[in-house]
């Protein structure tokens, strides 16, 4: 019989294809059902290390990727909205979770895939409900999924002709060790450890490969997927970093724990085959959710273990930047509402250091490009718009309660001074990304441009800083300064537009860069802006 290999080739990667966009198709649908509810889950439930587990399994069973769930809790430690213990707890709940795709697809319905992706499209296509429509993205990549296994099923089917094919799966039967390296090897290449599950079922399937091979391939499937944990901590925080490590070292010794138990590990898949009439498929999503959970279970008690072993090989410590508010006591609310509202006022002022904070690393990534400034000004930011949020819920539910005439004087001046606060924090963070483009662009703006851009940073910045400060003591003496440096800040903008104009005509920079540096100068006029919108309320008169 002639085989042709391309044949084989085309159809195999083809339908791994479809698989990986069937996957990530279904996992975006679901992640837009549950909407910004994923972070807040991570954020709120994670207070023990039960719960952390709890809710990383059903994070990952939404957006379908243990990877997407790690990368999302990375962010967060390195963004101080979840400790390393906390994190660990959500880490080993990822790992069940994924298990999740390996039943779905031990569900024999790889027939149906062609209508399925039908539907799914009909719900796409041809009708405007935001929420019909996430649902049939789901559906329609959930089609895919199985359409993508089935077309691998048929690529595979001829290899059994192959000897040195069958001397392959052999080794691996034999050769435990090897079994790992290439299921670590294949997940850390198609960074998808459900696509390695999924091949995995389908030579199973096609009696392509034994039990004794396959589980082997399966632990290592579970070490690869970490090389996406790896690679989203590169460049974050010391915390963040650890607990890609505690993912890395958490499946290493799950892995090597079952290679020593795996006799009696694949006694126990052939009697659930056995006794349950498990498909092949099916057998193998078994023996992933067995080890996953097994080894989640054996490594709770182990967790601050973890902690510990990370932190040695891990050293140092981080500068904390701490989202989540420090002084908005709910219970000071209704028993005392003026309390209340100068504990707003303290986390206020906070929010304050934070702006001017995220504005000193914003010029230091702009002149000096360094990317420590860029994560440092980015995480600043989420501060503001997480603070911003909190105060505000906060200021609200105060003003349901009776307030002196001062005390709704200041209310009022705290619901303002919170929303310029954010604003600027807006402005930095237009900058930051304006700087990234440049750099990823390689667009040149002049040494001359870089100057004044430098001068009119240092304006906005001494702006800002006399409002925080001019708030702190309110100094309305410090108050009518941030007004000078507005005026100073409007006049300098007008001079360097002129002035790059001139440039622009004279062909010194090119029209991208020139872009640019527009930009960045209304940026830092409107910092300014704010800037003056905060010392104005102290003031008390309009400029």
């Amino acid at each position: 019989m002639d085989i042709n290999i391309q044949e084989i080739i085309f159809q195999f990667l083809g339908g791994l294809g479809i698989f990986l966009f069937g996957i990530k198709f279904m996992g975006d649908g679901l992640q837009k059902s549950a909407g910004d509810r994923l972070r807040d889950l991570l954020d709120k439930y994670t207070t023990n290390p039960i719960m952390g587990i709890l809710t990383g399994i059903l994070v990952t069973v939404l957006i379908q990727s243990s990877s997407g769930t790690t990368v999302i809790t990375v962010g967060l430690v390195s963004a101080g909205f979840m400790t390393l213990r906390q994190a660990i707890g959500v880490i080993m709940g990822a790992n069940i979770g994924t298990t999740i795709t390996a039943f779905i697809i031990g569900i024999d319905v790889g027939e149906y895939a062609l209508p399925i992706i039908f539907v799914g499209a009909i719900m796409l296509f041809f009708f405007k409900n935001q929420r019909i429509h996430n649902i049939g993205q789901v559906v329609f990549g959930f089609g895919f999924l199985f359409f993508g296994l089935e077309l691998m099923s048929s690529g595979m089917k001829p290899l059994r002709s192959f000897e040195w094919f069958l001397d392959l799966t052999v080794s691996l039967s034999e050769h435990s060790i090897l079994g790992v390296l290439v299921g670590t090897i294949f997940t850390l290449i198609v960074q998808s450890s459900s696509a390695t599950i999924g091949i995995l079922q389908g030579l199973f399937g096609e009696g392509l490969i034994d039990l004794n091979g396959a589980l082997p391939v399966l632990f290592g499937d579970n070490i690869g997927t970490t090389i996406t944990a790896i690679l989203a901590s590169i460049g974050a925080s010391i915390t963040a970093r650890r607990a890609a490590c505690v993912h890395v070292l958490f499946n290493i010794l799950g892995a090597t724990i079952f290679l020593i138990l795996l006799v009696p590990f694949t006694a126990l898949i052939n009697w659930f085959q056995g006794t349950l009439g498990l498909n092949p498929e099916m057998t193998i999503a078994f023996a992933h959710g067995t080890f996953n959970v097994t080894n989640t279970l054996i490594m709770i008690p182990f967790i601050g273990a973890y902690a510990w072993i990370v932190t040695k090989i891990i050293p140092g410590e981080d500068e904390i930047i701490e989202y989540k508010p420090k002084h908005l006591d709910p219970i000071l609310i209704d028993q005392a509402p003026a309390f209340a509202l100068a504990q707003a006022r303290q986390e206020t002022m906070r929010m304050g250091r934070f702006a001017v904070k995220g504005l000193k690393e914003t010029k230091n990534y702009l002149l000096s490009q360094d990317a420590a400034s860029l994560n440092k000004g980015y995480q600043i930011e989420e501060a503001l718009n997480n603070l911003d949020q909190k105060i505000t819920e906060y200021l609200v539910k105060i003003s349901t309660n009776e307030l002196s005439q001062q005390a709704s004087d200041e209310h009022s001046i705290l619901m303002h001074m919170v929303n310029d606060i954010e604003r600027i924090g807006d402005h930095f963070d237009n900058i930051l990304e304006l700087t990234e483009y440049q750099i990823n662009h390689k667009i040149t703006i002049t040494g001359e441009a870089m100057q004044h851009l430098d001068e009119m940073f240092t304006v906005a910045i001494q702006a800002a800083t006399c409002a925080m400060e001019a708030f702190e003591k309110m100094d309305k003496e410090l108050a009518h300064k941030v007004v000078d440096h507005e005026r100073k800040l409007d006049k300098m903008e007008r001079q360097l537009r002129k002035q790059h104009i001139l440039r622009l005509n004279n062909g010194v920079c090119t029209p991208q860069a020139g872009l640019l540096f527009v930009d960045i100068l209304s940026n830092l006029e409107r910092i300014g802006d704010h800037s003056k919108n905060i010392a104005e309320t102290l003031i008390g008169e309009q400029y």
